[in-house]
């Protein structure tokens, strides 16, 4: 039997506001450390992921074309990231973290995971799975549901 729709309404609420407060928590000491949100993430990414091609890091932490380009302008002006050509492809720019780069968001990573782990402290491991799956899920039926949203609006 289908939920009503205000019970999903509900939990969308709780949802919300929950995201709200976690979100509110982390930005904290990220701009602590002198970071906005979109260059936390994307430092982060290229902590753990290496040099990338600056159009794959932009969908991967959820920026735009644009927004990507000013945020890695942004970070190498700061001495944060270099910029490389690709060597098999002259569009591509490369982007990597910088020494400096590295120095500051290892430690500033280091703290998220600390307080992301105190947030989810109250649910164990087995419930973190859960929340994970279900919201992958949610995630993925709402991501269908626009992009057939969109598709109809095309026509």
């Amino acid at each position: 039997m289908k939920k009503s729709s205000a019970g999903a309404v509900h939990t969308w609420l709780i949802w919300l506001k929950a995201t709200q407060a976690v979100i509110r928590y982390a930005k904290k000491e990220i701009r602590q450390a002198g970071l906005g949100d979109s260059d936390f993430r994307v430092l982060e990414v290229l902590l753990h992921k290496g040099p990338l091609p600056v159009n794959t890091i932009g969908p991967t932490v959820n920026l735009t074309t644009g927004s990507i380009s000013v945020a890695v302008d942004r970070l190498y002006r700061r001495g944060l990231v270099n910029r490389l050509d690709s060597p098999d492809d002259r569009r591509i720019r490369i982007v990597e973290l910088t020494r400096k780069g590295r120095d500051l968001i290892a430690p500033v990573f280091q703290k998220h995971r600390e307080t992301m782990n105190a947030v989810f402290s109250e649910l164990t491991t087995d419930e973190l799975r859960e929340l994970e799956s279900t919201l992958k899920r949610v995630g993925k039926h709402a991501e269908k549901l626009w992009t057939a949203g969109a598709d109809q609006s095309a026509i």
